[in-house]
């Protein structure tokens, strides 16, 4: 289907804009609090240390408190939110350790809304807006809300508090806005701009209203709302302080500096890596669900003297489904990878990093589509694609360098395996949630030492995966196991981290079932990537088992552990699938590790061994993939292993026919 154009949709397709061209729209709308740059260059090396860490346990403390107040187990238990503190014109100096694909563009969305909000409805003290519209900023898809607070100080606008989170639902055609038959954004949840949802310290239930009427869950949307709120006044009080301590100048003076230091430090680190180019491809199979079609990232990335340029160039049309992403949510696929991978060990001031960056890209492609594109997937889909080929691109120039390549880290998790499970709990309440066990991915291995298994994913620090008796308190599940999975992280010389699976069954809903949603990509071909001959991790894959003798055996007293205990009707599901779970059906999940690092028959058979032992590597990947040869005490055998891995070799080079290893 073509896309028809929707006119005055261009008034939201935002982009970054300078502080003094921020400053020249604004005018005398809202006055902007600024500071000498003398004052920012002379500031006491003591004074700047101690503000800077305040700051940052500011944007801990905000966490903290949106835990605390949420009610949804997709933000207290797995940490799927941002927080972050932006200057007077919405720079960010300050970013947390959470989903930083989320706090990637709240820059964006605030500068918007101080250029489109400052004549009329104003921008006041106690005010706060409300934004889940990708094209403009402040998150990836429409689920991702953001809630950003102007602090005044002596009557000055001084700078922007954020906090953004996953929602488990905001209407749309499917439970949990994850409307798979998408075409485009009319079938996914109404994209909202900018609205000022608190005003003077006070909701605004008109708002609130229209906000929440779109939900299948309104008192948990209500409820995280209010997390937000209070995260932002948490953040607020504490500024406040901080400027009636040290000077509202001298804070502002930090601020100013923070982002200098973090452009300065990675400078200086770029001048220590060769120029030169490297290029990365990255997948997805399916743009929604009957679609078998396999889309493409292309990314060249060029770092010339202290800058690096991203072009993505070649990239492919956007496309009929969910899952296009916005410039935000391609920006939010690219600060992540560099901020885990280049600024460890600086300030995380995206404000600053960004001086460092430029970014090549054309609208209308799926990772900076236009109006009215399907987004609904973005976060996970041609984001995380962009994560994905940033990440190879940065380690391929990382590892050129004998220091700096010990940053360098395979592609993690190459995709996000999304179940959703919707209907009526066990206490006879509607629900809907993410099953966001895949938050445990493996990681990619480094050029030293094997990925972490089931360590996480790089973009969220502090992600985490919910206690599996959390879900089960929560929800209408019941687990038969979670575990991690042999083979599922890419050989290597040093092998990529290790993914997971969930078995579980409806369990306790007044109804017998639940509605099922699937969507989870990297089932056609693998996408977490290995690096310098290292391996990618495997694909993807999600097993329904219809009508299965699980009761009967838990009436024997046994709890099956394979596939093939539960008998039953089995399919292997597409890329996307949605349906109804019935009281004997079963759901299998395995999700991706993480991508190896250097040639596999190079890695220490020992290793092999310990890995087989732990059950990381089958026995048939322990010979075939990593060459090793086993005595019959487990042992490697070291010259039938050399004998083996050089036969290896030479059937690699097409010296040695298939048939003399059959």
């Amino acid at each position: 289907m073509a896309v028809i154009p929707v006119s005055g949709s261009e008034d939201f397709a935002n982009l970054p804009m300078s502080p003094e061209e921020t400053r020249r729209v604004v005018g005398d709308s809202v006055p902007l609090h600024d500071v000498d740059r003398s004052l920012v260059d002379g500031i006491d090396p003591l004074t700047y240390e101690v503000v800077r860490h305040r700051l940052t346990s500011i944007t801990e403390e905000m966490g903290d408190a949106l835990k605390r107040m949420s009610g949804s187990v997709v933000v207290t238990d797995c940490n799927d939110f941002d927080a972050g503190i932006m200057d007077e014109v919405g720079d960010v100096v300050q970013v947390g350790l959470y989903n930083t694909e989320l706090a990637a563009s709240l820059d964006m969305a605030a500068n918007w809304t101080l250029r489109h909000r400052a004549h009329r409805p104003g921008i006041g003290q106690g005010d706060m807006f409300l934004c889940n519209d990708p094209w403009v900023g402040g998150g990836l898809h429409q689920n991702d809300v953001s809630l950003f607070a102007p602090l005044f100080i002596d009557g000055e606008l001084f700078c922007w508090t954020g906090a953004v989170a996953h929602q488990v639902d905001l209407g749309g055609v499917s439970p949990g806005s994850w409307s798979i038959g998408a075409t485009d954004v009319f079938w996914e949840s109404v994209p909202t701009p900018p609205v000022k949802i608190v005003e003077g310290g006070e909701i605004r239930t008109d708002i609130e209203d229209v906000y929440l009427r779109r939900s299948r869950v309104p008192k948990l949307v209500a409820l995280d709302l209010r997390a937000k709120i209070g995260a932002n006044n948490v953040a607020h009080e504490r500024i406040q302080a901080l400027c009636d301590k040290y000077g509202a100048v001298v804070v502002k003076a930090v601020m100013r500096r923070t982002m200098d230091d973090a452009e300065s430090r990675l400078r200086a680190k770029l001048r220590e890596l060769p120029d030169g180019s490297w290029t990365s491809v990255a997948h997805q199979d399916s743009a929604r669900a009957g679609d078998r079609e396999i889309y493409k990232i292309v990314l060249t990335l060029t770092k010339a003297g202290d800058q690096l340029t991203l072009d993505f160039t070649g990239t492919d049309p956007q496309v009929d489904g969910l899952i296009n992403c916005t410039f935000a949510g391609l920006r939010g696929g690219v600060i992540p990878v560099v901020l885990t991978m280049l600024c460890g060990d600086l300030p995380w001031a995206p404000g600053g990093i960004h001086r460092c960056i430029d970014i090549v890209s054309e609208p209308g492609t799926i990772n900076n589509c236009t109006f009215p594109a399907g987004i609904g997937k973005a976060s996970v889909a041609s984001t995380w694609a962009t994560t994905n080929v940033t990440t190879e691109c940065l380690a391929g120039l990382l590892d050129t360098h004998p220091e700096h390549g010990k940053r360098a880290m395979s592609v993690c998790c190459g995709t996000w395996d999304f179940t959703l499970l919707a209907g009526v709990d066990q206490r006879g309440g509607g629900f809907v949630t993410m099953v966001c066990d895949s938050m445990a991915g493996g990681l990619g291995a480094r050029t030293d030492s094997d990925g972490v298994d089931t360590g996480g994913l790089a973009c969220i620090p502090m992600g985490r995966v919910a206690d599996v008796e959390m879900n089960e308190f929560a929800f209408p599940m019941l687990y038969l196991w979670r575990r991690e999975e042999a083979d599922s992280g890419g050989p290597g010389r040093y092998r990529g981290g290790v993914g997971a699976s969930s078995c579980f069954l409806p369990y306790g809903s007044p109804l017998g079932g639940v509605h099922l949603v699937v969507s989870a990509p990297g089932k056609a071909l693998p996408l977490a990537s290995g690096l310098s001959g290292g391996l990618p991790a495997g694909t993807q894959h999600d097993v329904l088992l219809r009508a299965t003798s699980v009761h009967e055996a838990f009436a024997a007293g046994r709890i099956p552990s394979s596939l093939e205990e539960l008998g039953g009707e089995l399919d292997l599901l597409p890329t996307h699938h949605e349906t109804d779970l019935g009281e004997a059906d079963v759901y299998f999940t395995h999700w991706q590790g993480g991508g190896g690092y250097g040639d596999p028959l190079r890695r220490d058979p020992e290793a092999v061994a310990a890995d087989l032992r732990a059950h990381k590597v089958s026995a048939r990947a322990a010979a075939d993939v990593y060459g090793v040869v086993l005595d019959d005490a487990g042992a490697p055998d070291p010259g039938a292993t050399e004998a083996h891995r050089a036969a290896l070799r030479r059937r690699r080079a097409g010296l040695e026919p298939e048939e003399a290893h059959a």
